[in-house]
């Protein structure tokens, strides 16, 4: 009998996986993670919206900072030291703003990480949404 779709390609070796799980999480985090810090009262990143002012104005997380990635610059970024990590989210998996705002954050040389699902991943979480600028 012949191996299974699943099985027909066999998998690395478990340091591989290692290794791969522990560089896509460099790259990213999640909302779970994200929401027990911000509760825990004192996160260790800067967590921003990346998307337009409306948008943040009628739901966005709590504790997060309205900087849409179009207006991320270095003079607007002057205002955090240079080791400041930032969490970068926009509306969903069907949004490319966060991996926007990652790449310019990246050029000024500024760690950041990318919340996974952005505000529908908030959602589907059942996590409470803030609103108002």
């Amino acid at each position: 009998m012949p191996p299974s779709p699943v099985a027909a390609i066999p998998p690395v070796a478990s340091a591989e996986v290692r290794a791969h799980l522990a560089f896509l999480l460099a790259f990213e985090t999640d909302c779970a993670d994200v929401e027990a810090a911000m509760s825990a009262g004192k996160p260790d990143f800067v967590l921003l919206d990346v998307r337009g002012p409306g948008a943040y104005a009628r739901a966005h997380v709590p504790g997060a900072l309205n900087l849409p990635h179009r207006d991320i610059t270095a003079e607007r970024m002057a205002a955090w030291p240079m080791e400041t990590l930032f969490v970068v989210y926009c509306a969903g998996p069907h949004c490319n703003g966060a991996d926007r705002a990652a790449l310019r954050l990246a050029g000024l040389d500024r760690p950041v990480k990318l919340m996974l699902g952005g505000m529908t991943g908030w959602a589907d979480e059942g996590f409470a949404f803030a609103s108002g600028a």
